[in-house]
């Protein structure tokens, strides 16, 4: 049966995703989800089927164990301390009179900027270990010392270099998120407070705009949540390269990485931890939507 004008018409301009989707995406997952159950080392070909040996090598791994650890860490510290600085960015541009696109743009651009440069910036100009790093140098006209950021692990001052680096990459992203939230509430819900004598302020905030972000707010959770998971780039580029990462700073996708690509190239243990780690990610996303009611008719 030939298709019609409109069918072949969507055809024509979602076909080459639709097929770059399957080769570069699901074909490559269905493949590692299959390779998980295989001895394969120095080849993404299986050559023994072990079944869930590679499941059980990583499950029983402190490292592996260690870098979910990590993840949690990272999360407890970077998904609340997101959740609030998007939030209050998002008011406070959406109090703006005047010049509201132009701070849109400015606490956006951010997001567009690579991780790996992102990256380096913070690690060879702003957190630079020498006295003429910018951290250093605004120490030093306190009269503070010098701080070898990267270095020092009691305190663990790397963490405030990723914490940093992650915040200034994304806040502007779900800021967004939350100021297209706020200009969706009904300016009547506010009137009718006023005239019911609510004041401005913290009144109208928990009253009418948190409950009103019930839903934004809870896709915020979830994008971070996962963003946290997926933590790489920052982790990899600041801290170095060589394998040897502070004690609670090599997150599980750096795990990962040095286990299918490092010396022993063990694609086959490396692909079963990342299908944990999917299922890992999957799991708590649900729960989490679940808690916060993500996607319930509200009406």
């Amino acid at each position: 049966m030939l298709l019609d004008r409109p069918a072949w018409a969507f055809w024509l301009f979602a076909g080459p995703f639709v097929i770059g989707l399957g080769v570069f995406s699901y074909i490559p997952i269905l493949w590692s989800v299959y390779l998980s159950f295989f001895e394969a080392r120095n080849t993404v070909a299986p050559t023994e089927f072990v079944g869930l040996r590679n499941y059980a090598q990583m499950l029983t791994s402190p490292a592996f164990l260690d870098s979910l650890l990590t993840f949690t860490l990272f999360a407890l510290f970077i998904v609340p301390t997101t959740f609030a600085c998007s939030l209050a960015l998002a008011l406070l541009v959406n109090q703006a009179r005047w010049a509201q696109p132009l701070l849109r743009s400015v606490y956006f651009l951010p997001a567009a900027c690579s991780y790996v440069v992102a990256a380096l910036i913070w690690k060879l100009s702003i957190f630079n270990g020498v006295r003429f790093g910018l951290a250093n140098t605004v120490l030093g006209w306190f009269g503070g010392d010098t701080v070898a950021w990267l270095s020092v692990t009691d305190p663990p001052w790397y963490w405030l270099v990723l914490v940093t680096l992650r915040l200034w990459l994304q806040v502007g992203f779900y800021m967004l998120i939350f100021l297209a939230g706020l200009q969706r509430i009904p300016k009547v819900l506010y009137e009718a407070a006023y005239v019911d004598g609510a004041r401005k302020g913290w009144t109208t905030l928990r009253h009418i705009t948190l409950p009103q972000l019930r839903t934004t707010s809870a896709a915020v959770l979830l994008l971070n949540l996962v963003a946290a998971y997926q933590a790489f780039d920052e982790f990899y580029n600041v801290l170095g390269s060589d394998g040897a990462y502070p004690p609670y700073a090599r997150p599980p996708l750096v795990f990962l990485y040095y286990t299918a690509l490092g010396s022993g190239q063990d694609f086959g243990r490396g692909t079963a931890g990342a299908v944990i780690l999917a299922l890992l990610i999957a799991i708590v996303t649900l729960i989490q939507g679940r808690l916060l009611g993500f996607g319930r008719d509200r009406t």
